[in-house]
């Protein structure tokens, strides 16, 4: 039996892992010059490597890790549950563990959401949304809605549906020939508005352009599909919940679905359990992932209201039924760890702490804006970034092949901080338990780190 325990060195594991693992958004090249970090165990916001040291996971593990790594409630609301029934086939059976998750979600997500469709992970929530929204178009009989609109710079995944409704070149220009065409709409990202623009005059700027968008495309349109308040992977830009309420009223005066990608956003991290909270407006399709678990286990879910749910209820021979399923749909492990991760939210303040910790965060960074390779720090509750630049006065950027978001990266593994920039986009998306000292690390860390990447 092979053995995996941390008995093992960095470079030991490291040499076994790249004599066979080919690792996500990676050129395995680069692991040539760049070291291999093998995680053997984690400690609420903190993760140690085979030698021991450790590394403050100040970006989450991907945006998932929401009440630090190995919490004690979740992995006992796991073990429990891998006592009773580790998997059943979701299709004509249910278990306990989904039945209770999909009421917990119905009473905490936006009014109207009432039915709920299981997944695995993020990019298939999207896919299940797209087809939910083209197929219900479908069937009552609006088959020419066949095209979605997205944002410029959006990211909803790198599954095919998901990828073709993205804009960010560096995952979408090399599939580009396997993909859907989007229509595409400006995003009312607020580093792009014009001098003197306010937040509320950019969303409503981008409104009227997406108003005349939907004129000429409503008739083909199935919906518009946005993330909520931040554009996580395309860079971390952040927009005026405005836009979210004028997107709402625009879907309903066209006749077009509103899909919200809550996948990176939802659970807290901009400041209210859902992004779409702060606008005050309840989606047609909402997608939630990543954080639904606490980062403990793939899990993903697509809620949507009863009239989209009706429009496939049939007899069977009508063809009507929405016949999309993953092998591990409504697993019960992962539901009983959500609904863990739903419990701690229930039963601690945490919006309350994030606000706090967001207002730290928020002091610590202002003095970013006065570095002269610095063109913005923006932040949205629980996630903050800093855009670094070539020059600040002209805007212009670095180079992307200078890779300087990579030495910040390099810094940190040097300083007990696993932080992994966005091009140069240097962000933070820490789990909830850190505390205002670890903040300050973090910060400090990348400050150091930004120094290097712009010597």
């Amino acid at each position: 039996m092979t053995n995996t325990t941390n008995s093992f060195t960095n470079a030991a594991l490291a040499a076994r892992d790249l004599k066979h693992i080919w690792h996500p958004c990676t050129q395995m090249r680069d692991h040539e010059t760049i070291p291999m970090v093998p995680v053997v165990r984690g400690e609420g916001p903190w993760l140690i490597d085979a030698d021991g040291k450790r590394y403050l996971d100040c970006v989450s593990s991907w945006w998932v890790n929401l009440f630090g790594h190995a919490n004690p409630r979740i992995v006992a609301a796991l073990a429990d549950q891998a006592q009773t029934l580790e998997h059943v086939i979701f299709a004509g059976m249910t278990h306990p563990p989904a039945v209770e998750l999909a009421e917990r979600l119905v009473q905490l997500t936006p009014a109207g959401l009432d039915r709920v469709f299981f997944a695995d992970n993020g990019s298939a929530a999207v896919e299940v949304a797209l087809k939910m929204s083209f197929h219900y178009w479908r069937n009552v009989g609006h088959g020419e809605k066949t095209r979605f609109i997205a944002l410029t710079g959006s990211y909803h995944g790198e599954t095919l549906g998901a990828l073709s409704v993205s804009d960010v070149g560096l995952y979408r220009s090399t599939y580009a020939p396997l993909l859907l065409e989007p229509i595409l709409a400006p995003a009312p990202d607020t580093f792009q508005a014009e001098p003197g623009e306010s937040p509320q005059a950019m969303a409503a700027r981008c409104l009227r352009e997406l108003e005349s968008i939907l004129e000429r495309h409503a008739h083909e349109t199935c919906a518009v599909i946005v993330e909520p308040l931040v554009q996580c992977a395309g860079g971390m830009r952040m927009y005026h919940p405005d836009y979210l309420t004028g997107l709402r009223a625009l879907c309903d005066r066209f006749n077009v679905h509103f899909i919200a990608d809550e996948i990176a956003v939802g659970f807290g991290r901009t400041g209210t359990l859902f992004a779409c909270e702060q606008a005050q407006v309840a989606p047609d399709f909402m997608c939630l992932s990543k954080g639904l678990t606490g980062g403990t286990l793939p899990l993903s879910v697509v809620l949507t209201g009863e009239e989209v749910y009706q429009a496939f209820y049939d007899e069977y021979s009508s063809g009507k039924a929405f016949l999309h399923s993953h092998s591990y749909t409504g697993n019960p492990l992962a539901c009983r760890t959500a609904l863990a991760t739903l419990g701690i939210f229930r039963d601690e303040p945490v919006i309350e702490r994030n606000q706090q910790l967001g207002a730290h965060l928020a002091r610590r960074l202002a003095p970013l804006r006065d570095h002269p390779h610095v063109a913005d720090v923006r932040q949205t509750g629980m996630i903050a970034a800093v855009e670094l630049v070539a020059d600040k006065a002209r805007g212009v950027p670095f180079p992307a092949s200078e890779r300087r978001g990579l030495r910040v990266f390099l810094h940190g593994l040097t300083r007990e901080c696993l932080l992994r920039p966005l091009g140069n986009v240097v962000y933070f998306m820490p789990p909830y338990v850190v505390d205002e000292g670890m903040i300050d690390h973090m910060v400090d860390v990348a400050i150091e780190g930004i120094a290097k990447a712009v010597a």
